[in-house]
């Protein structure tokens, strides 16, 4: 995968659990319009409203023909509704990088 979109999300605090299921839906939604899920990613320690998701395409042709299907797909635009219905989202942000190949996926050394 060369390029992968960095998506930050700014929380409610006390609606992480919503958060958690949008994130949840995604993991069945992405993969099936074609989407790499690298993952979704919930704050745990330190600040309480960072949330982040990483998506990972061949190449912007293939990420703008997986933003047509998620616009087809039913169940994401579903789980859009979710998240405009519940609020939980206060921001996102997309940002999109391009994975250095001699340092990705790199096992600790015993």
């Amino acid at each position: 995968m060369s390029l992968t979109c960095f998506i930050r999300y700014e929380l409610d605090p006390f609606q992480l659990e919503a958060f958690r299921e949008y994130a949840q839906n995604w993991g069945r939604i992405i993969p099936r319009c074609g989407g790499h899920l690298v993952g979704y990613f919930l704050p745990s320690e330190g600040t309480n409203y960072e949330a982040w998701g990483l998506i990972a395409f061949e190449n912007l042709a293939a990420y703008e023909a997986y933003r047509k299907r998620l616009r087809a797909d039913a169940e994401g635009r579903a789980n859009f509704e979710f998240a405009q219905r519940n609020r939980f989202i206060l921001r996102e942000e997309r940002t999109f990088t391009e994975v250095v190949a001699e340092t990705f996926g790199k096992p600790a050394v015993q």
